[in-house]
């Protein structure tokens, strides 16, 4: 049995997703590294880069936006842009990976992309927002 949460089919996973001929003026689509719906509470929504590469303008946009929806809709939502520094034969662990972005409504002001106040890995990052919200799995 495969513990939930790891790759099931190695060779599925690792073929490339050609998003081409999928275009529409200046949209194309991203993808999303990871989502998380908490129980019909919360949503998490969060992207992995490795090093320092840029998340691309589009890319940060639509979490922003899908983070902003859910938040309209009357959901805590966090949305986080993470990095880890994983060699390229290596499998990525997302829950260790060094969160660097969040969008979140902490209530204390408008929301917006912001800098964690202190380092954070995206399941510690998770984890708290859950407990701020007493979401309990």
């Amino acid at each position: 049995m495969t513990e939930r949460g790891t790759i099931r089919n190695r060779e599925s996973a690792a073929q490339i997703r050609d998003f081409g001929g999928l275009r529409w003026g200046t949209i194309t689509p991203t993808d999303i590294d990871g989502a998380v719906e908490f129980q019909d509470k919360a949503y998490v929504l969060f992207e992995l880069k490795y090093g320092e590469s840029t998340v691309p303008y589009g890319q940060r946009l639509a979490i922003e936006r899908m983070c902003r929806d859910l938040h309209k809709a009357g959901k805590p939502v966090l949305g986080m842009i993470a990095r880890h520094n994983t060699n390229p034969s290596d499998d990525i662990r997302a829950a260790d990976a060094d969160v660097v972005e969040v969008w979140v409504d902490w209530g204390s002001g408008p929301v917006q992309w912001r800098r964690p106040n202190k380092q954070l890995t995206v399941k510690e990052a998770i984890d708290i927002f859950l407990k701020n919200y007493g979401i309990v799995c």
